[in-house]
């Protein structure tokens, strides 16, 4: 399986999610913002940090990058699709996924572990965990405050289309329902403030975000007649 990393200026997450794929064994590019074919690609992570500087507002100005274009066309074709972060705000506003990311409702920037709700173990970003885990991942965000309308509430939950929800009463920054993690209706896009990438070993804290990377290659060698090994 073959991973690509986009990077856009501003970007500061993208080495540590090609670390991840790198800790599972699999094939990880860089990607640039210009690049026109991402043909080659199986899944494409779309990482944290400040594309842009985050003028205008967060993933504004990264939505028209030439890259986003091929990762539409990826999208379409069913391939798999991460937004963490930033990347999660990117996809909102490139309209892959639905709802919006605003300012955390305490305005200001939060950043330490939070537990995770996996509210939908049945997708190709989930499928390694289970149905309920309370799993504990860091946050990083000043602007991850999750907005939707009722209207598309009532979607998200009717489709399953939640992924994850801040567990408890630990809401960091004010998102509707808890939400912290969404993914779009075909299932094969997903995006989420909380960083898994950062959580990939129990030294730095927590190693629950590396079941997200396998369940992604879990998914995929489903789709080419094997499994993960080990």
């Amino acid at each position: 399986m073959k991973f690509a990393v986009l990077v856009f200026p501003g970007s500061n997450c993208d080495i540590d999610c090609f670390k991840a794929v790198e800790a599972i064994g699999e094939q990880v590019e860089y990607v640039w913002h210009t690049t026109t074919d991402l043909s080659g690609f199986d899944a494409i992570l779309v990482p944290g940090g400040f594309s842009y500087g985050d003028y205008l507002r967060c993933g504004a100005i990264s939505r028209f990058a030439p890259v986003m274009n091929e990762v539409k066309k990826a999208a379409d074709e069913g391939k798999f699709v991460l937004g963490i972060c930033n990347g999660f705000q990117i996809l909102t506003e490139a309209g892959l996924l639905p709802g919006a990311l605003i300012r955390n409702n305490g305005l200001k920037f939060r950043c330490h572990q939070t537990p995770l709700e996996v509210v939908n173990s049945a997708t190709a970003f989930t499928n390694q965990y289970s149905q309920g885990e309370v799993i504990s991942i860091p946050i990083a965000h000043g602007e991850g405050n999750y907005y939707c309308d009722d209207e598309t509430l009532a979607k998200l939950q009717a489709n399953n289309q939640i992924v994850f929800r801040y567990a408890g009463d630990t809401n960091p920054n004010g998102s509707v329902y808890n939400i912290a993690g969404v993914s779009n209706e075909r299932g094969n896009v997903v995006g989420m403030m909380p960083h898994p990438e950062r959580a990939m070993d129990q030294l730095f804290g927590s190693e629950d975000g590396k079941r997200m990377f396998t369940s992604i290659l879990n998914a995929w060698r489903e789709q080419h007649g094997a499994a993960v090994n080990g």
